[in-house]
């Protein structure tokens, strides 16, 4: 592995800010974020959740009128549509957690208790260079998941109690076979009929597959694949809440991942967004693709600026 050095911002002229009022039960509106970011010279488009809106387009009418920074105060559905424009635009990119789990935040060691603090990467910020996660042409800074991890995604609790809604549901899923045949491939890897896929912009640790931890790298060049294969509904309960590894195949590759099924089109979730992409759907990663603008003081890095799991 190779350093990932940082260096320090120099201050956008004009940064583009797009904040979702609703996500996290309204942390942005709690923290005053559209407000703080207009007092260090930010324009902000607040999202309008009444009216059909694509994010994506609108950040990229931001970079055609002169916005050379681009942020998001959101959930990491939002953050992977508003970084996919700011990757291919050269920008600089902020992520403020006002979602409601923010795990792209928390890999960067950003503060989630307090999202109004990330703004400080405007003022007092260091660069970073993360990687990107593809599924087809959809962006994830997270992961893309296939078969009962999508279905876990589909269902609303799932954000307040992962363990909990996986062993509820899982076991009902498998019983029922639901959900057309998927076959994996990866390189030389083959991984027929897994009833669970993920894929993952970098990989996470392997002690737990379902309540997913904190990723050691966001610039190793890897993505990580997870396929548990069950073949009964006590024996997914028992493997949930033991974190036994019995029935799974990991891999952490530089090869795309390809994922077939005997359907035009798949359900996935996308950074914990419901979609359908067409299949195959091919996985890749593309290596330190994404400029990242984060406070140079914050909880999981050192002031080195450096990310997790890189040495000083």
């Amino acid at each position: 592995m190779t350093e990932n050095a940082s260096r320090l911002t120099t201050g956008a002229r004009r940064p583009y800010l797009i904040v979702n009022p609703r996500s996290g039960g309204g942390k942005a509106s709690r923290f005053r974020i559209a407000e703080r970011a207009r007092v260090i010279g930010a324009q902000v488009f607040l999202i309008d959740h009444s009216l059909p809106q694509d994010l994506a387009t609108v950040a990229r009418r931001a970079v055609d009128d002169g916005a050379d920074l681009l942020g998001v105060a959101g959930g990491d559905g939002t953050q992977a549509l508003v970084a996919e424009v700011a990757a291919e635009s050269g920008l600089p990119f902020v992520v403020i957690p006002a979602g409601t789990r923010n795990h792209f935040a928390m890999d960067l060691g950003l503060d989630r208790e307090d999202p109004s603090a990330a703004l400080e990467a405007l003022t007092d910020g260091v660069e970073l260079r993360v990687d990107l996660g593809y599924a087809g042409e959809r962006v994830f800074v997270n992961n893309v998941s296939f078969g009962a991890y999508a279905a876990l995604v589909r269902d609303p609790a799932y954000r307040d109690d992962k363990l909990g809604t996986a062993v509820r549901i899982l076991p009902e899923f498998l019983a029922r076979h639901e959900g057309p045949e998927l076959v994996v491939r990866a390189g030389t890897l083959t991984v027929h009929g897994p009833d669970a896929v993920l894929v993952s912009n970098n990989p996470y640790p392997l002690d737990d597959p379902v309540v997913l931890g904190r990723r050691a790298h966001l610039d190793s060049g890897l993505l990580g694949v997870l396929a548990a294969r069950a073949e009964t509904p006590a024996e997914t309960v028992t493997r949930l809440r033991s974190g036994r590894p019995d029935g799974l195949t990991r891999l952490a590759t530089s090869d795309d991942v390809v994922v077939y099924a005997d359907v035009p089109a798949l359900p996935a979730g996308l950074d914990g967004e419901a979609v359908s992409l067409p299949t195959p759907v091919r996985c890749r990663i593309s290596p330190r693709a994404l400029r990242v603008w984060v406070p140079r003081h914050r909880p999981g890095a050192g002031t080195s600026g450096r990310l997790p799991g890189r040495g000083a």
